[in-house]
């Protein structure tokens, strides 16, 4: 991620932090899944209603992220300029996280991983475009790997 960018992710979390908390790594990730019947379904919707000149696809939304001494947090980029937002979107207590090791992702281009919350029965995918592989390795050097 860029220098601009890293700087607006963390003055959007300075505020946010507790005394004594440090901000560890930044970066930016597609967060969740969609499902091969609502790519489908967005697809062909696309196509029909516009003639078959447009084709849209469903993704996994990209948002900002800020690793804390004490939290993960998540931030919406604003769909103008693409600053993060004020309010984080997510809000993950560090020490109940682990995480899987980062595998390739996007034809081998990109890199995935899933975060899992202690207590949660269900992981949260990210993945990392191939602008932003080395935020998914930051990442995941930093939190304990899951079993």
């Amino acid at each position: 991620m860029n220098s601009r960018r890293t700087r607006q992710v963390s003055d959007v979390t300075v505020p946010l932090l507790a005394s004594g908390d440090e901000i560890d790594c930044v970066g930016l990730a597609k967060v969740g899944s969609v499902s091969v019947k609502r790519r489908m379904l967005t697809t062909t919707l696309a196509a029909v209603l516009s003639g078959g000149s447009l084709i849209a696809v469903a993704q996994p939304r990209p948002l900002y992220f800020a690793l804390t001494r004490q939290r993960l947090l998540f931030f919406a980029p604003d769909p103008l300029g693409g600053k993060p937002g004020r309010q984080p979107v997510m809000d993950l207590p560090r020490q109940l996280l682990t995480v899987e090791p980062p595998s390739s992702a996007l034809l081998g281009l990109g890199l995935k991983t899933v975060l899992s919350v202690a207590g949660g029965d269900q992981g949260l995918k990210l993945t990392f475009p191939p602008a932003y592989k080395a935020g998914a390795r930051d990442l995941a050097s930093r939190l304990p790997q899951s079993t």
